[in-house]
């Protein structure tokens, strides 16, 4: 059985792939993240506490478990507080990056580091893997230099880039679109969603499978991972208005420019997935298919919060 270590496994895409390897004991997961771990099952893996801006702490990591594989899922992903604070961006998204990669090519450790559509400009999706980089974010360029530095890897590396990943968590701390709009429309709550941008959201359980099969499949090249299912932004809360019943006339369509956000976002991303389907067998969920999941394991969250 391989070992595959996994930083960033506190976050949404780290606790699904721990959520994926204790159903199916496909892999021999380490899983680690800075401070303490908050998957809510403690047994059937190994978590070590692991800075990734700290070298010594990596190397230790490293050197202990010799991992056949590494999936690099932590990163600085907010792409307004990316534009605000370059630095702390750059150090995680880039400076922790090339000292893994540098460490996994010493020790033969099969890379795999997720990437986004924030590294297209958003003006020709959707997106090949081979179709040329152009960010207009800060975000996106530091992911997209990211991406340099794994490809220049003499060792076996992947890049697996994916477009805006939504899915639930057991303690329901973090947020995305999905729970946002769900969340706000509840409430009653009026809100206001762009209508000229378009995306491919991605289940992050679809996204944990594509990463492991990535390990499975020794992939090698860039990887487009994704739902299947293209819209506008707008359009997505809406569907998600109509799968729980809620309110659409709480939603205001705006601009993306009267927002007045510093950061750009790309305009219309989306990704063409055949290359992922045909390599790694990869299959992912409809939007509603995305939903009715959520839904579940929203409805498990809460007869668990009242037992």
């Amino acid at each position: 059985m391989k070992t595959v270590l996994v930083t960033g496994s506190n976050g949404l895409l780290g606790q699904k792939i721990t959520e994926k390897v204790l159903a199916d004991k496909s892999v021999n997961l380490i899983a680690t993240n800075r401070g303490q771990n908050k998957y809510p099952v403690l047994e059937g893996y190994i978590y070590e506490t692991m800075d990734i801006l700290d070298a010594e702490q990596v190397q230790f990591v490293l050197k202990k478990y010799k991992p056949e594989a590494l999936i690099h899922t932590a990163a600085m992903t907010n792409v307004d507080m990316c534009h605000e604070h370059k630095e702390a961006c750059w150090q995680l998204n880039v400076e922790a990056t090339k000292y893994l990669a540098s460490l996994c090519e010493r020790m033969g450790i099969h890379f795999i580091y997720v990437s986004t559509d924030f590294v297209f400009d958003g003006l020709n999706g959707p997106y090949q893997e081979d179709d040329e980089p152009k960010p207009v974010s800060f975000y996106g360029e530091s992911k997209l230099e990211g991406e340099r530095i794994v490809q220049q890897m003499k060792g076996n590396w992947a890049i697996v880039r994916t477009i805006l990943v939504y899915g639930i968590l057991k303690d329901m701390s973090r947020s995305n679109i999905v729970l946002w709009a769900k969340g706000a429309l509840e409430k009653g709550l009026p809100i206001q969603v762009v209508n000229d941008q378009w995306r491919m959201p991605t289940l992050a359980e679809d996204l944990a499978v594509a990463c492991l099969l990535a390990v499975k499949h020794k992939a090698k090249g860039i990887y487009h991972i994704s739902g299947r299912d293209m819209m506008s932004i707008v359009e997505l809360v809406r569907r998600v208005a109509d799968f729980w019943n809620l309110d659409k006339t709480l939603i205001t369509e705006v601009s993306s420019g009267s927002l007045g956000q510093e950061a750009k976002r790309p305009k219309k991303t989306g990704f063409i997935l055949d290359k992922a389907m045909t390599d790694l067998n990869y299959q992912p969920h409809s939007f509603e298919e995305g939903l009715a999941l959520v839904s579940r394991q929203l409805a498990v969250s809460v007869n668990r919060l009242n037992n």
